[in-house]
């Protein structure tokens, strides 16, 4: 995922100068996380990419008031997620999956080191219990992990408490650690920017 001083650069280029280059960039970083949250609500593919690309088109018709958005990346992941809901009720649907089957992809996890040196068994059992953790802890586990979001714009994306996402966290690496045998308590784990 692109860093938050990037993500804060690309949004005052597009607001103040109308940099395309700045627009896409944003877009390329963005549309495959995004595409996958939205597909969280929507089970079709095609939907979600228009919902998706919707809220790209959106960002750049309003790109003067985004001089205006603190948190870029947390009110991109908030237009998904408002704008398929509207999918949704215009279209009579009800929601054909829990915001919380949003499947973890640990392979778009970024490489660092530490990452490089899980052999592709541990990463299968690491998988494995991913899935089996709770809806709701594996969407937080996702959300922080995979897509990078703070504590708290987790907590106000799927309006809990900033405790209850650090509790489902603690729930989800208590279990992994679990499963490849490490005590979280002995072992360092780079906490995410709360």
């Amino acid at each position: 995922m692109i860093a938050d001083a990037r993500i804060q650069f690309l949004n005052e280029r597009i607001a103040r100068f109308n940099d395309q280059t700045a627009y896409n960039e944003l877009f390329t970083a963005f549309y495959p996380n995004l595409l996958t949250f939205a597909m969280g609500f929507i089970k079709s593919r095609q939907p979600a990419e228009e919902i998706v690309s919707d809220v790209f088109i959106n960002i750049w018709q309003k790109r003067s008031r985004l001089e205006h958005v603190s948190n870029l990346k947390l009110y991109l992941y908030t237009a998904t997620r408002n704008t398929a809901l509207n999918y949704l009720s215009r279209h009579n649907r009800v929601m054909i999956t829990e915001l919380s089957e949003i499947p973890v992809e640990l392979s778009t996890l970024p490489l660092n080191p530490e990452r490089m040196m899980i052999t592709a068994e541990m990463k299968k059992m690491i998988q494995e219990a991913v899935d089996r953790l709770p809806a709701r802890c594996r969407l937080v586990f996702k959300l922080v992990r995979e897509d990078e979001l703070k504590y708290r714009e987790v907590a106000e994306l799927l309006k809990i408490s900033q405790k209850t996402v650090e509790a489902q966290m603690t729930i989800a690496l208590k279990r992994i650690g679990e499963v490849v045998k490490f005590d979280i308590h002995k072992t360092q784990i780079a906490s995410p920017k709360k």
